[in-house]
């Protein structure tokens, strides 16, 4: 019995004189235990200065907390990521799982002092492809959210001039959702785009440019105006920024849609001083130029057709699909040039010599290969040789090939942002709804009360 005692009273010693030289470690609840002397051959991480640091002081700053009776350290950390951390120190490679969040596990590792250098390459690729990824998904949600946004809100008016009178007018302009009457103004203002659209459509039209189609057709241009300058005054005013009101696309959209109306009256009163006070020739040719510079101002009216985009999903998803694709687009477009520069060049080289060709210089060729990269082939201008007609196959595969690439990628990334566009319209509506129909019932219920109080015979 005295030897079993003495064994017990060995073996409950021999954990205590094992614990000199291992380090034990609490992350999160669960207990490891490593070697000082490995820990220690990584000196920059947080382990290995807790196993190098002989100062307590320095080391209790290392860790949340440390137990004296188990010598144990106490961190308040992911256990499930800290075994890779632990794998780490015993084999000097650290391993990434796919199923890891990127930005935690690199928080994680930037805790311990760990780089990620210290990984295998092929994983460390595969690692950074994703957090990428990650980052660019991230990137794109904040700026989706940007632009679901407006550009004030109604907590902005606060303590500011007219806030109130401001407030009200910016969710009448600004929140079709908010009431019925903000509803009616989006409507008409897409109404009056399209009239606009229209009514700018058929001036152009013979009938309608005799003297009475004319008088209707500048009375509605008048009334599109007058509603386009309305709106574009209330929305500057219901600005908490004048600056933020300035950079906001949008509102360029409204000031190009209102400012050809009044271009047009300015140099239409100078056409007509010119015109009546000097009768010299060079003041007719100048009186001319004027006429060209107002049709090129009559046509900006077109952009009117942009002020959709303000009241259609579908519009502001093509617009960020834009923004966001740029380098692809342009990419297109490169190759695009490059296509019609190389085509062109090599259709003139084989066909300046036959007569009557209409190749005859490269310049004359560009029309001929942009038509033909964009597969389209108006069959105006045709090769006559047998090379000649080889390059033109050649330009034709190369258009399909290069048409081909960007359609999947731009529709993607078109469903994806439409999707989400339309899904934060799904969830605004119905809340801001529910709140219309709440107001509506305390109304309904504050008039009954109201006439039952005036009425005598509801008191018997």
């Amino acid at each position: 019995m005295q030897n079993m005692v003495d064994r017990k009273q060995e073996e409950s010693k021999a954990p205590l004189q094992r614990n000199k030289f291992l380090l034990n470690i609490n992350v999160g609840g669960k207990l490891f235990q490593i070697a000082y002397s490995v820990v220690a051959r990584y000196p920059i991480t947080r382990l290995g200065k807790l196993a190098l640091y002989t100062d307590p002081t320095k080391k209790l700053q290392l860790c949340d907390d440390y137990s004296v009776q188990k010598n144990e350290y106490f961190f308040d950390r992911d256990p499930s990521i800290f075994h890779y951390i632990f794998h780490f120190y015993r084999s000097g490679v650290l391993w990434i799982m796919d199923e890891m969040c990127p930005s935690n596990f690199v928080e994680e590792i930037e805790y311990w002092g760990i780089h990620l250098k210290y990984s295998q390459r092929c994983c460390r690729i595969l690692f950074e492809e994703k957090q990428d990824e990650l980052s660019e998904y991230l990137k794109i949600q904040k700026e989706l959210e940007a632009e679901l946004e407006p550009l004030d809100s109604a907590k902005q008016f606060e303590g500011k001039f007219l806030g109130r009178f401001r407030e009200m007018i910016w969710n009448l302009i600004e929140n079709p959702y908010s009431s019925v009457a903000a509803k009616i103004i989006a409507v008409m203002s897409s109404i009056f785009v399209l009239i606009s659209i229209v009514g700018m459509t058929l001036s152009t039209v013979e009938e309608m440019k005799h003297k009475t189609g004319k008088v209707w057709m500048e009375q509605l241009e008048m009334i599109c105006a007058i509603f386009f300058t309305s709106e574009y005054l209330m929305r500057l005013i219901s600005s908490s920024s004048f600056k933020n009101f300035l950079r906001a696309a949008f509102n360029a959209v409204d000031l190009v849609a209102i400012l050809p109306f009044y271009i047009q009256i300015l140099f239409e009163s100078l056409d007509e001083g010119d015109a009546l006070y000097h009768e010299e020739l060079h003041q007719m040719e100048n009186v001319g130029k004027l006429g060209k510079v107002l049709k090129l101002i009559k046509l900006m009216r077109i952009f009117r057709i942009l002020k959709l985009a303000r009241h259609s999903t579908g519009l502001r998803a093509f617009g960020f699909t834009m923004r966001q694709c740029y380098q692809q687009v342009c990419c297109l477009f490169l190759f695009i040039a490059m296509g019609v520069f190389t085509f062109s060049a090599l259709m003139h080289s084989v066909e300046h010599d036959v007569p009557g060709t209409n190749f005859t210089s490269i310049p004359y060729a560009w029309w001929w290969a942009a038509v033909s990269l964009s597969t389209v082939g108006y069959g105006d201008t045709v090769p006559d040789t047998v090379l000649g007609r080889m390059v033109a196959f050649g330009c034709i595969s190369f258009g399909i090939i290069l048409n081909g690439m960007p359609i999947s990628i731009l529709y993607n990334k078109f469903s994806d942002y439409y999707a989400k566009l339309k899904a934060h319209e799904a969830e605004i509506s119905p809340t801001l709804k529910l709140s219309r129909r709440l107001r509506l019932k305390e109304r309904v219920l504050r008039k009954l009360s109201e006439c039952c109080r005036d009425d005598p015979r509801c008191h018997h």
